[in-house]
């Protein structure tokens, strides 16, 4: 270390973004408990892993002049307690878009279809022969899906969904008619996208509102065929509700990239579920949309540290 080294702190940074940010940062690890000197000496955080990042915790760093967050969700960042003290957040979006909407994709053809459920059976020794009888699944050819926040991703998730001939309903808080001329989507009020919909994508940012979104009146109200597929954040299900209608059959089905906490208990009971696809949170776990995100990340660090405006600010 240099006396010209520049004291940041960051959640488990990987080699790839520390080597991004060169010899000049000293990189702190992340230490948030009363009286850290990390927090004390670092002029700029990094969230990789989402970590919080609340009022008293910035107030315990009195040198720091941006945060840099790794990613578009900012829910474990206080954002106007950091504007009220004048902290820059910036975020990356628009990079992961694509690849979160793959995932999307990805999850639904694999509860749909019976991919997870069909590999564990096709290693086993109780495969010693073909059957066609054998877990059937869902059509999605022709069938509907039902778009909860056409922002970004969702329409991504849209473009790729009328490549299998499906039809796209969507709700937003404001009904988006220039998405509909241009996609060929159609609008619904909540409940009327959650009865008529076969498949329910939510696509939507973690906020006060959507907390809990989908619970026991939502899940009453969808087919009892119908597979609920989340890949915005954890919290916008409720778990519990989630399991019951599982276990129960109420719905058919559920492919999961976000849990509430993450990762789940090891004994949590969403884990014993056959009609359950769970992914370790890998929406935007694509090598082009992971470089991308670090070296958005990297150039929100610097013009923050340079008293400029952030290229993609919160």
């Amino acid at each position: 270390m240099t006396s010209q080294t520049i004291p940041i702190m960051g959640d488990g940074l990987p080699q790839s973004l520390r080597d991004m940010l060169g010899p000049e940062f000293e990189i702190l690890d992340w230490d948030d408990s009363p009286g850290s000197s990390a927090l004390r000496r670092a002029v700029a955080l990094i969230t990789y892993g989402h970590p919080i990042v609340d009022g008293p915790l910035m107030d315990r760093t009195p040198n720091l002049k941006v945060i840099s967050n790794h990613g578009v969700g900012v829910d474990h960042i206080d954002v106007p307690a950091a504007h009220e003290r004048n902290i820059p957040v910036g975020n990356t979006p628009g990079c992961l878009d694509a690849a979160t909407a793959d995932m999307t994709m990805a999850l639904l053809l694999a509860t749909a279809r019976n991919v997870v459920v069909g590999d564990h059976f096709a290693r086993s020794t109780e495969f010693t022969h073909y059957d066609p009888s054998q877990m059937i699944g869902y059509e999605v050819s022709g069938s509907v899906l039902g778009i909860v926040g056409l922002g970004r991703i969702g329409r991504q998730v849209a473009k790729r969904a009328m490549a299998f001939d499906m039809q796209v309903l969507y709700h937003n808080r404001r009904r988006d008619e220039r998405a509909e001329r241009e996609l060929g989507v159609i609008y619904r009020t909540f409940d009327e996208l959650l009865a008529q919909s076969d498949f329910v994508s939510l696509n939507c940012p973690l906020t006060a509102d959507t907390t809990n979104l989908i619970g026991q009146r939502e899940l009453g109200l969808m087919k009892r065929t119908a597979i609920l597929l989340n890949i915005a954040r954890g919290p916008v299900v409720d778990h519990d509700a989630l399991v019951a209608a599982l276990k129960s059959r109420r719905i058919a089905a559920a492919g999961l990239d976000v849990t509430s906490p993450e990762p789940l208990p090891r004994d949590h009971a969403l884990l014993g579920l056959s009609n359950v696809v769970i992914t370790p949170h890998l929406g935007s776990a694509s090598n082009r949309t992971r470089h991308r995100m670090i070296e958005m990340t990297v150039q929100n660090l610097k013009a923050g540290l340079q008293g400029e405006n952030l290229p993609w600010s919160v």
